[in-house]
């Protein structure tokens, strides 16, 4: 297949993978049923129409659906009554995303996920893609992408140097010992203290605790899923990440496309030396038909490790982040009491960085060049102890840079300064 040359269709076995989870669902309901020589077809017959009709959807849903690389820009077409022609320009993506579903990977299939920049962070879906062409593909959007923001080409882009690997035990350790964590321990500790004390009461409770329970092993196994064997690799065209355990995600983070860096340092990992580092990029926001692994608005680029292996990370993404940092004025104290030890602030010519938290401590970059715009906020209870708030706002949706609880003449002189900072950062950037 040569991509540049004319329309192409979709993986003949796309329509099965589409169908695919809901014809699991409807199979974990009928295989043991009918192992137990209770099969009824006439009432298992809704659950194979719905399978039926999935299929018939998804083939029509091929049929109907091209793609083609046209010129600098990346077209699909699809819709049977009301036809689609959408245009996305590689020159605004912010990552391309290798995405292999279990059942994809059975049927050797993956999809290709370009995230694009902008406040809606449109995405472009190519599911699914025989697995000998989406790697090949993927190189050839990198390159044209780059081209759109600068006229050469990157070298060596197959080239990477790998600069960690989250050990699972590791992760699996620091899962149990997150919010999440502690969550579903709790309930199933609940469960079994019941069970023993008072079987009766448990019985009855059961029910309503299996929800939870079940919604808490959930959460774990999503997170452990995602992060397994999570794998960054430097390259000539951005950060390359990998993992996954059933679902596999491969994804390509190009320089420049981050738009804030976050690291959390929840209480019992300061005590290990663990924080976890995020990105946040433009256009990573919840889409129709995505995976729950494929959901965060954040990306995970160091799901647990030490502090020391987190900047070196960061070095990577923000080389300029600032290191000297201001405190709050005791005053804030009053307004904060629980925040108010990990309150402060630095900021240097290109970036921004805030450090604020009441249990565990939360540190965020954000690049002037990134900066959509500036917020100067002021509570009643500020007023009264002459305190002001200034938030920096990006295009992503889950990283601003708040400096809180400032003097009001620290903050106002820091407004005055940022604003022509931020303009001159995008102009150089």
């Amino acid at each position: 297949m040569t991509p540049t040359d004319g329309w192409h269709r979709l993986s003949p076995v796309s329509p099965v993978v589409r169908a695919g989870r809901a014809a699991i669902a409807i199979a974990v309901l009928i295989v043991p049923t009918a192992l137990r020589g209770g099969a009824d077809l006439e009432r298992d017959a809704p659950q194979l129409a719905v399978v039926a009709v999935l299929l018939g959807l998804g083939f029509v849903s091929w049929l109907v659906t091209r793609w083609r690389i046209d010129a600098d820009d990346l077209r699909i077409e699809t819709g049977l009554l009301r036809r689609q022609s959408l245009r996305f320009p590689l020159a605004q993506v912010q990552a391309i995303d290798v995405v292999r579903p279990g059942l994809a990977r059975m049927f050797r299939v993956a999809e290709l996920r370009l995230r694009m920049a902008g406040a809606t962070g449109a995405t472009a879906r190519l599911a699914y893609l025989p697995e000998r062409d989406v790697e090949p593909l993927r190189a050839l959007l990198l390159d044209l992408a780059h081209r759109g923001v600068s006229d050469t080409a990157p070298e060596d882009a197959g080239e990477e140097r790998v600069l960690t690997s989250v050990p699972t035990g590791r992760l699996a350790a620091s899962i149990l010992l997150s919010d999440v964590g502690f969550f579903a321990i709790a309930i199933l500790a609940g469960l079994l203290v019941a069970a023993v004390e008072a079987p009766a009461v448990a019985a009855g409770a059961f029910g309503g605790g299996a929800v939870w329970a079940v919604a808490g092993l959930t959460m774990l196994w999503r997170r452990f899923n995602q992060e397994y064997k999570l794998t960054v690799a430097e390259a000539q065209d951005g950060l390359r990440l990998r993992s996954g355990l059933v679902a596999l995600t491969a994804e390509t983070i190009r320089p420049g496309r981050v738009q804030a860096v976050r690291m959390v340092e929840p209480f019992v990992w300061r005590r290990l030396g663990w924080c976890r580092l995020e990105v946040d990029i433009a256009g990573r926001q919840r889409r129709k038909g995505e995976g729950e692994a494929q959901r965060a608005p954040l990306r995970a680029i160091l799901p647990v490790g030490s502090r020391s292996l987190a900047e070196e990370l960061l070095a990577r993404i923000v080389p300029d982040a600032p290191t000297e940092r201001l405190r709050a004025p005791r005053r804030a104290l009053v307004k904060s009491p629980l925040r108010y030890r990990f309150l402060s602030f630095g900021r240097n010519e290109t970036c921004v960085v805030t450090t604020t938290g009441r249990i565990r401590r939360v540190t965020a970059w954000v690049p002037l060049a990134k900066v959509q715009s500036f917020r100067r906020v002021q509570g009643p209870l500020q007023r009264r102890l002459a305190l002001a708030s200034i938030h920096l706002d990006t295009a992503g949706r889950s990283v601003h840079a708040n400096l809180r609880d400032r003097d009001v003449a620290e903050a106002d002189a820091v407004l005055e300064a940022l604003v022509p900072l931020a303009r001159a950062a995008r102009r150089s950037g």
